[in-house]
This record gives structure tokens, sequence and C-alpha cells, in this order.
């Protein structure tokens, strides 16, 4: 079994970056100012021949009960109990501060195996920093510089030294049976929609922080989960807003994570709140997905505090067909993060979406198909010449992109080519998924 290591310390001392370091990308967003990260964060790790988990985790602080930093602190030591082992961080050339001391002294009681490691190290600004740290009785501390990659050989011995045993339980042994390779989910939506608190619904446990203050959530922090025996990778991601409100660099960086956790993803779950109409923003969310061609599913939150449920059914879902015909046929399922009202059929739509995105259609039918809908309705023939189609064929999945071959296709509307893409959803059943449309010259055998 994979060891997990859980980096903790106060707010600022490099733990994110020394996560990323680890991760070998830029997976935790980074900045000069403390507590921005605020949920664990979680990624296969390497040093050397050495491979773990590494989760990175909100900074220790003294907090008032029932506060945004204290439920931060309260993820902080719930990673510490998950974990094998602890990397406590300090910064060495601020020197051991009095918070370092409290939270060295629960990190001592976990009872886990602890590395204690001085960051920001390098040059001869951290040295003080580096003996004082002696004093916290966590044993000696790695002298490290996450930024520069200094030290990491020392860790990377330390570490050996605490997984060894373990490694050598079963080189090479697989826990668990292969199950296949997890469906990539992304939940995705406006601040204070409830995504964190759907997240914590789905998964069963308080895994992200929640609360009514908007804009909790920062980093895309992926978990795996199992529903009804299949794997899921579940992404968490900040709230969007739009474009022009968007004025600081931390907010734009939790942004540009989100929308690259789309990118990763194979299905998005848009989250859009119950209590408000359907903005601009939620229907431009829809087709950015629907462009990087995801599958979308829309769960319409807090559906348990709907009066008058049927008119708000018919506002919402005539909302949805008018503005977003790029994916007509998009599942909506009303939900209760809060509740647990309608997870079940939200997580049956998510694969159902998922068999359609990967659903493939025989050549013969898709020319039996063409042949009737082009007869149907005739491709215009400008100039005086007709467009012909003569071929279709589906060149991938993924989503479902086909390719229709014919003479002078480059005069063909668009309006034609929406008919067609139509068509292709009603017949062949592929709704809520983007279908991509290419039209190509067909080659004359005598030239």
């Amino acid at each position: 079994m994979i060891a997990t290591v859980a980096i903790v310390g106060r707010p600022n001392v490099g733990k994110s970056t020394l996560f990323n370091r680890l991760a070998g990308k830029r997976l935790a967003l980074v900045d000069d100012r403390p507590g921005v990260t605020r949920d664990r964060r979680e990624g296969e790790a390497s040093l050397g021949a050495l491979h773990f988990r590494i989760v990175d985790t909100a900074g220790l602080d003294e907090a008032v009960s029932g506060s945004l930093e204290a439920r931060m602190s309260a993820q902080s030591e719930r990673a510490v109990a998950d974990a094998q082992v602890v990397l406590f961080m300090i910064d060495a050339r601020a020197g051991v501060t009095p918070l370092d001391r409290h939270f060295a002294g629960l990190v001592r009681r976990s009872g886990k195996p602890v590395i204690l490691i001085a960051n920001k190290a390098e040059g001869g600004a951290g040295e003080a920093g580096v003996y004082e740290a002696f004093g916290l009785g966590l044993g000696e501390p790695v002298a490290l510089s996450a930024e520069h990659g200094q030290g990491l050989g020392e860790l990377h011995d330390r570490l050996e030294a605490i997984m060894e045993p373990e490694a050598e339980m079963g080189e090479g042994e697989v826990g668990g049976q292969d199950e296949g390779r997890p469906l990539r989910l992304a939940i995705l939506g406006r601040p204070n929609a409830g995504k964190s608190t759907l997240v914590n619904a789905l998964i069963g446990e308080e895994r992200m922080l929640t609360g009514p203050e908007p804009g909790i959530t920062r980093d895309a922090v992926a978990l795996q989960w199992t529903w009804a025996g299949k794997p899921v990778t579940l992404w968490d991601t900040a709230g969007l807003r739009r474009k022009a409100r968007i004025a600081e660099k931390l907010e734009k960086l939790a942004v540009s994570d989100a929308l690259r956790a789309v990118r990763f993803a194979e299905v998005v779950v848009l989250l859009v709140d119950a209590g408000r109409a359907l903005e601009k923003q939620d229907l431009q969310l829809a087709d950015h997905a629907a462009k990087e061609g995801r599958a979308v599913v829309i769960a319409v939150n807090k559906w348990d505090v709907i009066e008058e449920r049927a008119a708000r059914r018919r506002d919402i879902e005539g909302t949805i067909a008018t503005n977003l015909p790029q994916i007509a046929g998009v599942p909506v399922v009303y939900i209760s993060g809060l509740t647990g009202e309608g997870l079940d059929r939200l997580m049956q739509a998510v694969f159902r979406c998922y068999e359609t995105w990967n659903r493939r259609v025989p050549a013969s039918r898709l020319n039996r198909w063409l042949e009737m809908t082009v007869e149907r309705h005739l491709p215009p023939a400008p100039s005086g010449r007709r467009i012909r189609l003569r071929y279709i064929t589906q060149a991938s999945t993924r989503p479902p992109t086909f390719a229709v071959f014919g003479s002078r296709v480059d005069a063909l509307p668009d309006s034609y080519k929406r008919y067609l893409v139509n068509g292709l959803r009603q017949d062949f059943n592929l709704p809520g998924v983007p279908i991509r449309l290419h039209v190509r010259a067909g080659k004359n055998p005598y030239v």
C-alpha cells in the first residue's frame, strides 16, 4: 500500500511550494500572502526511487472556534491523523515562532513519524533558524529550500528510512483489485452554489471546507472516490465569477486552476443554485465545458428549499433549451447537497452521459442516415451548382466527432451543418454531449 505523507506547518512557510516540487508539477496555488491553501490537496509524488501520496494542507493557526480559519486547521489536523508520515515545516529565515512551538507539540502527540523541515534555508539567512529548530523536540531538522530544490537528497534519505519497512512487505504488489481507470468528474459553478457541500455529501465525509462565506475553495482539489463500485476522480473547483469582477491575482489563479480541471475532466457537472435564476455566467460555463468537448450534466442544487417546484422547473428547463442548443438534451437533475436528495440520480446521469460521450455509430448506419437526411432536406445550390454530400464516418469519440465528405463543401452554410448535427443527436440518441462535425472535400480518383 502506498504511503501518505502530509505537509503541515503554520501559514506561509512554503508547504505548497514543496508539494508542487515533490508532485513534479504546479498543482497547488502559490502566493506570497499567507493562507492561500484552504482545503487538503493530494497528489502522486516521487523523490528518487520513493513513490508516495503527498498531501498539502492549510496553515495551522490559532483561531476562534467556528471561524473559517478554525475549520481550515481542523482539516489539517485530520490530514495528520490520516497520514503515515508527517513533514512539519518551519520558515528558517523567520526562526521558530510561538505558533511553531504550539503546533509542534500537537504533531508530536499524534504519535506519527515526523520529519522536521527548516525551509527557506538557502544562503546564510536561514542558518540561525535551522539551529533553533532543534529546540522543537522533533529531532534533527532537514535544511531545505523548496523553491530551489536544495536539501531534497537529505529529505529522501529520511523518508526512505521510515518508508522502507513498508516497501519490503511486497515489492510490486498492487493493493486491491484493479477496477480500471477512474472516470474524471469536475464540479463547476458560481461561488456559493454549494460545490464543496455536494462533494462532501457524495464522498460521505467532511473532506472539503464549507460555510456561508463565498469563495472558500481556491484550489481545484482532486479526490479519489468510488460510486457503486466504479472508480471516480472528483474535482472540486473554485467558484467562477464574471471576468470583469475578478481583480485579485489570487482569484485569477484560482479561476485558471478551475478551468484547467475542466480540461482534465471527462464529465462536467455544472452546479446552479435553484433559488437564483440561471444567469449568463452559468450559461457561459456550460458553453465553455462544451467547447472543451466535455460531457455536461446540470445539477440544480438547494432544491429542498424551493416551494413552487413545477414553475421553477419549467423556468430552468426553458432557459436551458433556449440558450444551450449546442448540448441539446443535456440532463438536468434536481438535488440537495445538504440533505442528499437526488445524489444517486445525479451519478446515474453522469455515467449515462459518459457512455454517450464514448458512443460509436457504425459507418453503415451513418451513411443510410445521411442518404435519408439529404433527401428530406437537400443542401443548397449556390451559383446554381448543388452541394453534394456523399459519405459520412465517425472520426472519433470523446466527444462524438463526425466527418462528412462531398463536393463544394466549403460553401455549405452553418445552418445546414446545424441541421446535420441536430439530426445526428436526435436519431442516434446523443443528448447532453457536444457533437463535432467536419466537412471535407472528397478526393477525385482521376486527379
